[in-house]
């Protein structure tokens, strides 16, 4: 296991809110939330980028990834009115842990442009 934030969650290293939990992903509140829901999806498997990515190898990854967000956005009672997900790549992008990571965001109205 790595030795990001995220990696030490996923090794319950140290302690974080979970929502979800299966074989690949785990999901937690964000502790610097940006909406009144603001859920982190990530793999267990460590990948630092989204420029890591490879459709062939991690395809199923990926929809399990977004499977979980329509759980989740579901179970937070906000499917209905809506909700946003973002995956940011390299400091230009705003990623500030490198282990690809979701957010799911929701509870409010979303403006556009983010920022």
């Amino acid at each position: 296991m790595g030795n990001t934030i995220f990696s030490k969650i996923i090794s319950r290293e140290i302690p974080a809110q979970i929502v979800f939990e299966n074989e690949t992903l785990l999901a937690f509140r964000d502790i610097n939330p940006q909406a009144p829901v603001h859920i982190l999806i990530i793999p267990k498997e460590e990948i630092p980028t989204v420029r890591e990515i490879s459709g062939k190898k991690h395809a199923e990854l990926l929809a399990n990834m977004y499977d979980a967000a329509n759980i989740i956005a579901e179970n937070e009672g906000i499917s209905s009115d809506g909700f946003r997900l973002v995956i940011n790549c390299g400091k230009n992008g705003g990623q500030e842990v490198y282990h690809l990571h979701m957010h799911l965001l929701g509870g409010r109205k979303m403006n556009w442009p983010p920022g």
